[in-house]
């Protein structure tokens, strides 16, 4: 159903100039169900509800546009919309084609056309590239509930663009600028060259190759590696002996790639280097993507968890100063995405036993051996209450103990070398019920692959992680004094003078430290349903 607006039905058009004409007919009518919504702030993901709403506040003039043709706003907002793919998104998602079909045309009606696509597609590309693609909301608010912004206001927005004095600047201004976006947006420059090269060849599937075997495979290997600057000596293409000097290459690439990094080349590093170039092109648009929807304003001292690298990093005014492995949460416990800060730190702590854990771990075990709880120092209390009686868990029916009842109970576990979270906890309160916290299990770091945890997140060296956030100038911390107190095996919980940033993240592709670009598994699947809302039209494989 349409609905005329009488204002502009009726006005005297031989007052306007052809243009203005132009653009009151081009927006004469809309949806009505669209027009009862005009109190509310316009959607960016709606098209006719977004430009009714700006145009009519800014008087049902062109913004960007003269009889003359396209302004010099008109030009920079072409010119960024055209290298959305620098960004990794897609010029095509900002009509940047019919953007540019309609750029020499004098007639007003093509002119007030183009007004509107330059203001409705900038819209989008501020939110995307500040906020996460719009689209990825739209399409599934529950998978992609970090992306994008509700509260996100296009009317501001043009008043923003149009009020500034330098808008090249301001648009170069809304990606995030942190080494992490902008190293990922630098390899996929590298990756899309390496593209346009042809990529690489696939190598022929056979049997693992070890150091000093022969293989016929071998120059095609080295041919691989020198194409993604993974060899690190210039070698003989043309023997088939897999030489000592090829070693420390294919464990660069190992490295790269999450893989056991023991120079052998079995079916998994096979498999690593046979993924062609486009798949590599698209997983680093999935993590920027990922950025983009993340805080931008990682702080000046922040730790950055990557729970498909299973690391920490601790960084400080641009620099790293500690990195470490991490275990985090399993498929069916999976660690979430999001940034807080920390709060406190809880040196030789008491474990606080989850009703979940206690009803589905520790009550099967108990009801198998009575003494399950004594024998890990697990107290038993009557509830959660201050006021709760403590129990001896030895004499009690577990038979008869439902996982209802099981759930009331309180279970803590006494610090000690036996607690499951070991000698420090680190506390950034957020809804998830996530925190860092040490473990007895420390041979697991030595696994590969690291996601064990029921949702925590579990830190390799949580007194070089607790100095990290603790230590400032004059701050009096040192490694001594933390050491001391982890020996006393006395609680003591500490408040950081200043709060740290904690950006738990979801990265697949990143760049290190040596500016190596990385890749790892998708432990979560996650790249596979990001890549199938981001890439519709591609066979995500």
């Amino acid at each position: 159903m349409f609905l005329f607006l009488p204002w502009q039905v009726c006005a005297n058009e031989t007052t306007l100039d052809p243009l203005a004409s132009a653009m009151a007919e081009y927006l004469e009518c809309y949806p009505l169900e669209l027009l009862t919504l005009k109190d509310q702030l316009p959607s960016a993901a709606s098209q006719n509800l977004c430009l009714a709403t700006i145009y009519h506040k800014k008087g049902l003039v062109p913004l960007w546009v003269t009889s003359r043709g396209p302004g010099a706003r008109a030009a920079i907002i072409l010119d960024v919309l055209g290298k959305a793919h620098e960004e990794g998104l897609n010029p095509d998602d900002y009509e940047v084609a019919q953007i540019r079909g309609l750029w020499r045309s004098l007639e007003p009606s093509s002119l007030a056309r183009l007004d509107t696509l330059i203001t409705f597609n900038l819209i989008k590309y501020i939110h995307d590239v500040s906020r996460g693609q719009i689209k990825l909301r739209h399409m599934d608010p529950i998978l992609f509930a970090e992306a994008g912004d509700v509260d996100f206001d296009p009317l501001a927005t043009v008043d923003e663009s149009l009020g500034v004095v330098d808008l090249a600047v301001h648009l170069a201004s809304l990606p995030p600028a942190h080494r992490h976006y902008t190293d990922l947006k630098k390899a996929l420059r590298f990756y899309r060259i390496l593209a346009t090269r042809g990529g690489w060849e696939k190598i022929p599937t056979g049997k693992t190759i070890r150091p000093g075997d022969v293989d016929h495979r071998i120059p095609a290997i080295i041919k691989r590696l020198a194409v993604t600057k993974d060899l690190e000596l210039p070698l003989d293409g043309d023997k088939d002996v897999y030489v000592p000097e090829l070693i420390p290459s294919v464990k660069k690439f190992q490295t790269r790639h999450g893989l056991k990094t023991d120079g052998v080349v079995g079916p998994n590093t096979l498999k690593a280097l046979n993924i062609p170039v486009h798949r590599a092109i698209r997983k680093i648009m999935i993590n920027m993507a990922r950025w983009r929807w993340q805080e931008h304003a990682l702080g000046e001292k922040y730790i950055l968890v990557n729970i498909a690298g299973f690391d920490l990093a601790g960084f400080e005014r641009g620099e790293m100063k500690i990195h470490f492995p991490v275990i985090v949460g399993k498929l069916q416990h999976q660690t979430p995405v999001f940034s807080d800060k920390v709060m406190y730190i809880d040196f030789n702590p008491y474990w606080n036993i989850t009703p979940s854990i206690a009803r589905n771990e520790e009550l099967p075990a108990l009801r198998k051996d009575p003494t399950h709880l004594m024998k890990r120092h697990i107290r038993l209390f009557s509830s959660w209450k201050a006021n709760a009686v403590e129990l001896d868990s030895t004499t009690m029916d577990w038979h008869a103990i439902s996982p209802g009842k099981m759930a009331g109970f309180k279970l803590r576990q006494d610090p000690g070398p036996w607690n499951a979270l070991g000698k420090v906890k680190f506390i950034f309160p957020n809804k998830y019920d996530v925190y860092m916290h040490d473990t007895p299990t420390q041979h697991l770091f030595n696994r590969n692959k690291r996601n064990f945890s029921h949702g925590c997140i579990r830190v390799s060296d949580p007194p070089g992680l607790a100095l990290f956030i603790l230590s400032h100038e004059n701050s009096g911390w040192d490694r001594e004094k933390i050491d001391a107190i982890l020996k006393s095996r006395k609680r003591k919980v500490v408040r950081p003078d200043a709060l740290i940033p904690v950006h738990i993240t979801y990265q697949t592709a990143w760049v290190d430290k040596d500016k190596l670009v990385c890749f790892n598994r998708d432990i979560y699947g996650r790249d596979r349903k990001l890549g199938r809302a981001l890439f519709p039209e591609d066979v995500v494989d």
